[in-house]
């Protein structure tokens, strides 16, 4: 079959295949992927923080003042301070989770989460903030580029 000048092929798959095309797919399919494959791999810095079960964090990541429950991914160059992640949770290079709880959630890039009591079953789109008073809980698809404060 050809589309638009290119060429499409079909293909049966022998193994498991997730669509992705909704928030609590990807949610979904991270999770298990995140439990077939994470295996405890700490390359990044902790100070005064607990790291329990199988947490890949990345090099150049720092954990501060705050514990991690796998299974989890972390990228390299993100930061966490006084907070609580996981599990289920993958956090996207460079982003940044303060003063807050993060579980079942899928962070990517350059995000921010500070001050939310409780973000959960969420996608947190690339260079998005999410930013609240430390009192409030969140289940939300936030987009790309995206400001919210809870």
């Amino acid at each position: 079959m050809i589309a638009m000048g290119l060429n499409v092929q079909a293909e049966i798959l022998k193994t498991w295949w997730l669509d992705t095309g909704k928030k609590d797919d990807i949610l979904s399919a991270n999770a298990r992927i995140l439990d077939e494959y994470v295996r405890r791999e700490i390359k990044g810095e902790t100070i005064n923080s607990t790291i329990e079960g199988r947490v890949r964090l990345e090099s150049e990541a720092k954990i501060v003042n705050s514990t991690v429950r796998g299974p989890c991914a972390i990228g390299t160059r993100t930061i966490i301070k006084n907070s609580f992640v996981g599990p289920f949770t993958s956090l996207g290079s460079g982003s940044e989770i303060s003063n807050s709880t993060v579980e079942y959630c899928v962070v990517l890039e350059n995000a921010v989460i500070k001050d939310v009591e409780r973000v959960e079953e969420s996608l947190v789109g690339r260079h998005a903030r999410v930013v609240g008073n430390g009192r409030r809980s969140i289940k939300a698809h936030i987009g790309d580029y995206s400001e919210i404060e809870v």
